[in-house]
């Protein structure tokens, strides 16, 4: 069963924020941690929702950031001054990435423009939501556990999505937090992401494959449950190697990169007008996308 609606996931499990940008509150018993960082306009909707759930947003003393993309990373410095003594857990290489100002400034550009399309930039200025040099954090790596209270998180890294990428699991809970490198669901499909490295991103998901969750909670349009959790993982693995054969099509036939990624963006907001990224965002995406399959269709040649 597929699930959009707020609420509770499972005993000590809250999924919070809007449809399209999920987060997650594992409630560990002393403490609780928040799941992934989500956009920035979601924050009043979130503060709302512990209120409505009766949730001790005081017992929020950790934040795990599964990538570094400005979608995943929104609420992090509001949660973070709101609770300046708690930890903040990310990859090596996503802290590297936020300790630039370049990313800083790409992430407060893109939230704002998606706040606005989403008609939230009034309600949000209320808030203190930028990026600034006051958030740091704890670095996990590959086979990492993260105590939240009686509850553990098992670290597994899976790049390809982004270079940074790290998913999480639950096993008291039989719970896998693969954020977009389980692939981004939408609609009645999933949307194969390898946005930095397709042939990783492929890999990652043949590692998350081992895994047979009772809950998958993606970052995006909800969370699954039963035997749609343990199938979604090969959904995904199909729907990439489609994916991918489609993209090596359109890159052969144009012979350019630019073109390959014009022509798959058209084609995907022509079925799905109402996606929550703009297109610009998106159809930079895919050139990443494209640019990496290009390059390994040219060295087998």
């Amino acid at each position: 069963m597929r699930i959009r609606k707020p609420g509770k996931v499972v005993d000590r499990l809250w999924y919070l924020g809007h449809e399209e940008s999920g987060i997650y509150l594992l409630d560990g018993g002393d403490e609780a941690m928040i799941i992934n960082g989500g956009l920035k306009y979601i924050v009043p909707e979130v503060l709302r929702q512990i209120e409505e759930f009766d949730l001790n947003q005081e017992k929020v003393s950790k934040l795990l950031i599964l990538h570094s993309h400005f979608d995943h990373v929104g609420i992090v410095p509001f949660f973070k001054r709101h609770h300046p003594d708690s930890e903040i857990y990310a990859s090596e290489r996503a802290w590297k990435i936020l300790g630039t100002q370049n990313a800083v400034d790409t992430i407060n550009a893109f939230n704002q423009t998606v706040t606005e399309k989403m008609g939230m930039a009034e309600r949000c200025s209320e808030y203190d939501l930028e990026w600034r040099n006051d958030v740091s954090g704890i670095t996990v790596f590959e086979g990492d556990h993260i105590a939240v209270g009686d509850t553990e998180l098992h670290v597994l890294e899976t790049p390809g999505h982004s270079s940074c990428s790290i998913s999480a699991y639950a096993p008291q809970l039989k719970v896998l937090f693969p954020s977009d490198s389980g692939g981004i669901p939408y609609k009645g499909t999933i949307i194969p992401s390898g946005n930095s490295n397709f042939t990783q991103f492929q890999e990652s998901l043949e590692k998350l494959n081992g895994l047979e969750p009772d809950y998958l909670c993606a970052d995006h349009y909800g969370y699954w449950t039963a035997e749609d959790a343990r199938i979604f993982i090969l959904r995904s693995i199909n729907l990439a190697r489609e994916h991918r054969s489609r993209i090596e099509e359109t890159y052969r036939r144009t012979g350019n990169v630019d073109a390959a990624a014009q022509e798959m963006t058209a084609s995907f907001y022509a079925e799905n007008p109402d996606y929550f990224l703009s297109r610009e965002i998106f159809e930079a995406v895919y050139r990443q996308m494209v640019r990496h399959i290009a390059k390994d269709l040219e060295g087998q040649q």
